[in-house]
């Protein structure tokens, strides 16, 4: 097996996609000539033509309006938005369209669409180029929404999101495109949409967290090891659907968890975690569930971001106040 990126991971998931299934097309800003912002679909439009890789109009409503009616016609399209800052502008079809045609329809109609975006913070980048808006996606029914933080999941998340007969909105940490490397495998393999991963076992407390943040807190539990206290990190890869068993055998195992997140904490992905806990597995619990999430404000300039988004300061601090509890 090659070691890989994530940037290239995703790409060979995509090329090797494209190979199995002309129905297949890659669209979006610059994806084909400049092979995307961050090289992501970089020689997909020289080996597949500029009839599957489709350099769009600077027009995202327009990009998944589109995607919505090829996919509705049969198409398998991936359709990228060039930064999670500019998805507000994609929600009227996202919300009115994406996650609505197959109960619309009554079943007859359904959208194999993936929705490609980076996601996250840390690169440095200007206003509206760095978010997390994962919630907006998984409050949304309808919709399966996949952050992977590995090369492997990454490469099998994305074949099994093309493959999958409705739509997926999937976000690529931008910290990790190039940061994140490991053994992937040549071959074509779907890597199972709603299904955790356990990162790291442990037995004191548990720390649940997606995409990039996935790494600080494997940086926080490595940290606490020394003061030696075992602590889980649990990756949960998919957030709708969520691997609820997961989350909650890994609760009832330690009795204490974190969550840790990049999003602001008011009205997140990590409050609706906490909430499922609390309300199913709350006798198991020996503490409250502890949230690490960005603070409830815009994501700021890259001055300041590293700052918002929580470091492994932060996730271990939470970590011994629930320890303390």
């Amino acid at each position: 097996m090659a070691e890989l990126n994530l940037v290239q991971a995703i790409n060979q998931g995509l090329r090797q996609a494209m190979e199995a299934d002309e129905r297949v097309i890659v669209l979006g800003e610059d994806v084909g000539v400049n092979g995307g912002v961050f090289r992501v679909t970089e020689g997909l439009q020289k080996q597949f033509g500029a009839e599957r890789v489709v350099d769009t109009p600077l027009a995202e409503l327009g990009i998944v309006g589109a995607s919505i009616g090829l996919a509705v016609a049969g198409m398998r399209p991936v359709c990228e938005i060039q930064f999670d800052g500019f998805l507000p502008a994609v929600m009227d079809q996202v919300i009115c369209h994406l996650g609505r045609l197959r109960n619309r329809s009554q079943g007859r109609h359904t959208v194999p669409l993936v929705l490609r975006s980076p996601h996250g913070g840390l690169i440095h980048a200007p206003e509206q180029h760095s978010e997390s808006p994962e919630a907006y996606f998984a409050h949304t029914p309808g919709i399966k929404v996949v952050i992977p933080s590995t090369p492997a999941d990454a490469k099998g998340l994305l074949i099994a999101a093309i493959e999958d007969p409705d739509p997926v909105v999937f976000f690529e940490p931008k910290a990790l495109y190039r940061a994140a490397k490991g053994e992937v495998p040549e071959r074509p393999y779907k890597t199972p949409i709603g299904k955790a991963r356990l990162a790291r076992e442990g037995a004191d407390i548990s720390l649940i967290s997606w995409g990039a943040m996935v790494y600080t807190c494997l940086n926080a539990a490595e940290r606490m090891e020394g003061e030696g206290i075992s602590a889980e990190v649990l990756d949960l890869r998919t957030l709708t659907p969520v691997d609820i068993e997961a989350v909650l055998a890994s609760a009832e195992k330690t009795g204490r968890v974190v969550i840790a997140h990049e999003a602001p904490n008011m009205g997140s992905w990590a409050a609706e975690i906490s909430s499922l806990i609390h309300e199913r597995a709350l006798l198991k619990l020996r503490a409250p569930v502890r949230r690490v999430g960005g603070w409830n404000i815009r994501m700021p300039m890259f001055r300041l971001e590293k700052h918002f988004v929580p470091d492994a300061d932060r996730v271990v601090l939470a970590a011994r106040q629930t320890l303390s509890y």
